[in-house]
């Protein structure tokens, strides 16, 4: 279900109705939230649900068992270890399995063994990083002592599952994003009004800008008889066009979450105007930069 599908905007709108019809009991909402966000994410394949559910009792169980012990008890450390180890072995097997075999069997071919390791052929779970890099920040989190772990299974559940960002991004820390499911959420006229003009300049950036780059860029690296001059052109459109698809997505899961109440992080702030690579990055899928620094690198 793509954001600028109609099918998106039946469901969008039914479940306005019903997020506004239990307005005024948080739980409920939080459970309305949730059923649609796996509706959501189930309407490309329902077994992908199996996968995000999977993460996401790991980390909560992992999370009240990190709770419980003190600080400076070893068992902590196994527990992350646990949580990592699970969400990347999950993460590694659907995304690098049927490469690395392809891989080794041709290796093993041009040494003269022919060896027929077995494929498994698995389509890649839509999102699957994103929650798993979201939901690993809140059992890395509470490891530092940077947050206490959430009793409420519901709130955590749809924290990792919530519909506006979980194929695209942004990547949400829950120190972040599962405060904002535990406390009453009020929507404002002016939030609405940000979130309808975020969802407008998202839809136009990826209908209208990246949608037809699209065309442009594949009918010239299809091509390989083209002209230097055209091929570095379709290379500074397909630049633009990855930015418009990708950011605009962004801005349309910033607007959506408007509307049912939420704050979302900046994605993207003007990449293409950075003026040193290092600055770019600052600028270019900003929740996964910062993530990789403060959850990997540091």
């Amino acid at each position: 279900m793509l954001f600028n599908s109609d099918e998106f905007l039946k469901f969008f709108a039914a479940l306005l109705l019903v997020y506004w019809l239990v307005r005024d009991r948080l739980a409920l909402r939080n459970v309305v939230l949730l059923v649609a966000s796996y509706l959501f994410y189930g309407w490309w394949d329902p077994r992908f649900t199996l996968l995000l559910l999977a993460s996401t009792c790991i980390d909560y169980t992992v999370g009240l068992a990190l709770g419980r012990l003190p600080a400076h008890d070893f068992r902590r450390r196994w527990l992350v270890m646990l949580s990592v180890a699970a969400n990347l072995g999950i993460l590694g097997f659907f995304k690098y399995f049927d490469f690395f075999a392809e891989s080794l069997a041709t290796a093993l071919t041009s040494l003269g063994w022919n060896v027929d390791l077995p494929t498994l052929r698995v389509v890649l779970p839509v999102g699957i990083s994103f929650y798993t890099f979201q939901t690993m920040s809140y059992t890395l989190d509470i490891y530092r002592g940077e947050l206490q772990p959430t009793r409420d299974w519901v709130a955590f559940a749809a924290y990792v599952a919530f519909f506006p960002q979980l194929v695209a991004g942004p990547i949400e820390r829950a120190r972040h994003l599962l405060p904002q499911f535990e406390s009453t959420r009020t929507i404002t006229a002016p939030m609405v009004a940000e979130g309808f003009w975020l969802i407008l300049w998202g839809l136009f950036k990826k209908v209208v800008l990246a949608d037809n780059l699209a065309p442009l860029v594949d009918n010239v690296y299809g091509n390989s008889d083209a002209a230097g001059p055209i091929v570095a052109l379709a290379t500074v459109a397909f630049g633009f066009q990855i930015y418009c698809d990708f950011s605009g997505y962004s801005d349309i899961a910033r607007g959506l979450a408007k509307w049912l109440g939420f704050d979302l992080i900046w994605n993207f702030r003007l990449p293409y105007g950075a003026t040193a690579l290092r600055n770019f990055w600052r600028r270019w899928h900003i929740s996964l930069s910062t993530w990789l620094r403060d959850y990997l690198y540091i």
